[in-house]
């Protein structure tokens, strides 16, 4: 994995979880973007963030609460005065939140909570930052971390295709609709943002042993945000608006 092509990547949802984890492996690496912004609702609780920061240069932390367009609003203008005129070259849209309901337990106010923080949220974080990354995309060619990519975190569980037989005995109403969501999201991006040299891609992390995912799960976050690292490393033209895995294969939606 290297990531010295990408000057510049900012990660939503860093204080804990696969956030947390993506941002160890970058700062740790020495292939790795010089500027890294992990942003979080609230960065002075999270002792492992405070101490990355500290401890790897280049590490800016960015108070962000993804469900307030005024904090979208502050920290976009915190993030230009930390990348300045060269833009942004990677966002990562990982934030989200996830709990299992059935058709029993499924309420209205479950179901627009889900899709605020997991569809809405990712969309205009997006569109906050969308100068930042056409500067970035503006100063190079081709496609790829080199210039300007999107990334929204997904996850298989939002396959319309894949919800079924076995693949439907995950119970989340909620959670299962606000990730097809967002891959919508994704693919108009991946429309609009095409001609600006904006790669946009939807990317499933696997099934990961954090709190969302449980203790039961496959992989460790290392694991997963390894191969997802792999993946972000030697994205092409070819990745633009498609829906992958975080061993580099494509899912169907």
């Amino acid at each position: 994995m290297s990531m010295t092509l990408c000057k510049s990547v900012l990660i939503t949802g860093s204080s804990r979880g696969l956030g947390l984890q993506l941002l160890k492996e970058m700062a740790k690496s020495s292939n790795r973007p010089s500027t890294i912004i992990a942003t979080a609702r609230n960065p002075a609780g999270s002792t492992a963030l405070q101490k990355l920061s500290k401890t790897y240069p280049g590490v800016h932390i960015v108070t962000l609460d993804v469900d307030n367009q005024k904090s979208i609003r502050i920290a976009q203008e915190e993030v230009r005065s930390i990348v300045g005129e060269k833009g942004l070259n990677c966002l990562i849209n990982n934030a989200a939140i996830g709990q299992s309901m059935d058709i029993n337990t499924i309420t209205p106010e479950a179901m627009m909570k889900h899709f605020q923080v997991n569809t809405v949220s990712p969309l205009f974080v997006t569109k906050a930052f969308l100068s930042l990354l056409q500067t970035a995309a503006a100063q190079s060619t081709g496609m790829g971390i080199q210039r300007a990519v999107i990334i929204n975190i997904s996850s298989i569980r939002g396959s319309i295709t894949c919800n079924w037989d076995e693949g439907a005995n995950f119970k989340s109403y909620a959670y299962r609709t606000s990730k097809a969501a967002l891959n919508m999201v994704t693919r108009c991006l991946a429309a609009d943002l095409g001609s600006d040299g904006i790669l946009c891609m939807a990317l499933h992390p696997g099934w990961v042993r954090t709190d969302m995912g449980g203790p039961d799960a496959d992989l460790s976050e290392e694991e997963s945000v390894s191969g997802m690292l792999t993946v972000l490393s030697q994205l092409t033209d070819k990745d633009h608006g498609v829906f992958k895995d975080y061993r580099g294969n494509n899912l169907p939606w």
